[in-house]
């Protein structure tokens, strides 16, 4: 018979059903023999960590995290965990180095009371934008991949990578899950007239995933190119003056032609969003500004509404403030990332809660079953 399926809390947008994808399961582990742990302390995590245990019909494993009066993370692991499967949850929330060492050491601490195997479940992955060499920085991502390893993780399950090479960086498997069928179905089920719409690219960088939602949702697309330019000339930021040469050493006889200087045209829009429901799609939204300038120059171009829809809703700063009062209608984001303070500081923020994807996930590593039926019909640009 099959078990009854237990919902989120109806703060959160979710559904009733699952996707149409993800197909029926029995959310409860075919076997014990597996932990579900909270690496994090916080609110959000916690209640991220209840949904998906609610899901499997497991209790959250009891262990205490703490930081000491000097600023170290302590973790206690307050159940034995010998042979078990453990899956470790975290989110990251604004302090972003103390969610990190949380995590490396309950991994470690788990790690070293003889755990069969350790996952972490972590739907934003922290420093996903540090993952290619900028001038003489590093690639802080692949630093990250190498001392989880060193913790003790055989497994990743995270979300929307920001780049898909990412998963390159791990001695282990990971699985990169798509948070782009809830939000699809957001899109079907609570925008009006969504069959008006046309979705937008605030870059030609976000044009595969805006094209893949585009295809899906059988709509328009649209790209925003160029940048706003400034009015004043003492803003300028160096890339029209090339780098002097008095102090190079050149081989004589050896020409290097010079590169020329990048220059942006003035922000346009290429498609037509007249009279349309113009639909921004990305995998982050973290400083506004570039949200807001798109959103500015739709309206201009005559679209009457406007939403962004993101997996990841970082909203640092005063991101919030400054969606409030601009002309985006509605934000819509998923749970991967704790944003309770951002929604009460703006009211135009939407939550749409991907627990069951991840319940779904944990129940299919521990029970020894595929993958791939949770990317049917997945787009690889998503």
């Amino acid at each position: 018979m099959p078990r009854r399926m237990l919902l989120p809390h109806k703060s959160v947008f979710s559904y009733s059903r699952p996707p149409k994808w993800l197909g029926p399961s029995n959310m409860n582990s075919a076997r014990c023999g597996y932990r579900v742990f909270s690496a994090n302390s916080s609110a959000a995590c916690m209640e991220l960590a209840k949904k998906i245990t609610e899901r499997l019909g497991a209790e959250l494993g009891r262990a205490v995290v703490y930081q000491e009066t000097n600023g170290e993370t302590r973790v206690e692991i307050k159940e034995s965990v010998r042979g078990h499967d453990i899956f470790i949850i975290q989110t990251i929330p604004r302090d972003v180095n103390t969610a990190i060492m949380e995590l490396l050491i309950m991994s470690y601490a788990l790690k070293t009371s003889c755990a069969n195997s350790i996952v972490g479940v972590i739907p934003y992955f922290p420093y996903s934008k540090q993952s290619k060499m900028r001038k003489r920085g590093s690639i802080v991502c692949k630093l990250l991949a190498s001392m989880l390893s060193n913790a003790g993780l055989t497994h990743l399950i995270t979300m929307d990578l920001h780049q898909k090479e990412i998963q390159g960086f791990f001695n282990f498997p990971v699985d990169n899950l798509r948070a782009s069928p809830f939000l699809l179905q957001y899109i079907q089920e609570e925008i009006r007239d969504y069959r008006n719409a046309v979705i937008v690219a605030k870059s030609p960088d976000a044009a595969k995933r805006a094209q893949s939602y585009a295809e899906r949702l059988r709509l328009g697309l649209a790209v925003i190119h160029g940048e706003p330019q400034c009015a004043e000339p003492d803003m300028a930021d160096g890339r029209q003056s090339p780098p002097s040469m008095k102090n190079t050493t050149v081989h004589p006889g050896l020409e290097i032609p010079l590169m020329m200087a990048k220059e942006k045209p003035p922000i346009t829009v290429v498609g037509d969003v007249g009279g349309r429901i113009a639909i921004i799609v990305d995998d982050i939204i973290d400083e506004v500004e570039s949200f807001v300038a798109a959103a500015e120059i739709l309206k201009e171009r005559g679209a009457y509404r406007i939403f962004v829809m993101a997996t990841h809703g970082i909203l640092s700063a005063d991101a919030p403030h400054l969606l409030e009062d601009s002309a985006i209608d509605e934000v819509v984001v998923t749970n991967t990332i704790p944003h309770e303070i951002q929604k009460l500081q703006c009211s135009k923020i939407r939550t749409v809660d991907v627990s069951l994807l991840l319940s779904e996930a944990i129940r299919r590593i521990h029970n020894g079953e595929s993958m791939s039926y949770l990317f049917r019909n997945i787009s690889l640009d998503d």
